[in-house]
């Protein structure tokens, strides 16, 4: 990385273009937190006394934000999506009505014995294999969301054919949901999976268990996520209930 400073600029300055630019266009376009003061020092080539003037001037612009023990994270827009909680849809489908490329990288795909919890969720015996599949959801390429789903081999025998939407595999199959539970709660996301989210450690997210059955009443998938708290409002129709009828004696 270059700073180049025009006749009279501070050099400070010409740090504050540099950053700006390289967020924008050039090797921090693709992450959350910025190096370490030492490593920008010597990308740099300037002093931490420069360095940490021209991060001052950044952060007060809103280009970049401090959080103390956790770094100086960019401050990128991310899409913010309205999700109704009383629909059964896939990610994929929710961001395509919304004009959003729904995009996937995968954390985990493969056959494995159900873990206690996924045996209970999904009604299989301990010996009966799932197929696991572990995805970091984006949205325009902004990180949403994580999912880790789990689904008895009996109905995605070939794992090559998930591609970017589960639900479109199963129906494929003849498999498609038809109505499922949803557990919503408020948590903090630990350092892991905030990497992958790109915020900060302990950031808010919402946490949430869903189970979906078959028609005929078969569990067919049991799936955990953690969304962006800045990126999600799940929303739900109410309704009252009509009047109790008084009984006629």
């Amino acid at each position: 990385m270059t700073v180049e400073t025009a006749p009279g600029q501070k050099l400070y300055r010409a740090v504050v273009d540099a950053l700006r630019r390289e967020i924008e266009t050039g090797r921090f376009a693709e992450t959350q937190l910025l190096p370490a003061e030492r490593e920008l020092c010597e990308l740099l080539e300037v002093s931490r006394t420069t360095l940490r003037k021209a991060i001052a001037d950044l952060i007060a612009e809103g280009v970049l934000f401090h959080r103390h023990g956790a770094g100086t994270f960019i401050h990128r827009a991310t899409p913010r999506v309205e999700q109704p909680s009383s629909r059964l849809t896939s990610f994929t489908e929710d961001m395509r009505l919304r004009g959003l490329e729904a995009s996937s990288r995968e954390l985990e795909r493969g056959v494995f014995l159900p873990t206690p919890e996924e045996s209970m969720m999904l009604g299989v015996r301990p010996n009966e294999r799932v197929f696991r599949l572990g995805r970091l959801r984006l949205a325009d390429g902004s990180p949403m969301a994580i999912e880790r789903a789990a689904v008895p081999i009996r109905f995605l025998p070939e794992q090559d054919s998930v591609g970017g939407s589960l639900y479109e595999a199963l129906s494929a199959r003849g498999f498609k949901p038809a109505r499922g539970l949803q557990r919503l709660r408020a948590t903090l996301v630990d350092q892991s999976d905030a990497e992958l989210l790109g915020v900060a450690p302990d950031s808010p997210a919402l946490y949430i268990q869903r189970i979906a059955y078959l028609a005929d009443g078969s569990c067919v998938e049991f799936t955990k996520s953690w969304y962006r708290a800045d990126a999600y409002d799940f929303v739900s129709e109410l309704t009252l209930s009509p009047p109790a009828r008084k009984a006629h004696r």
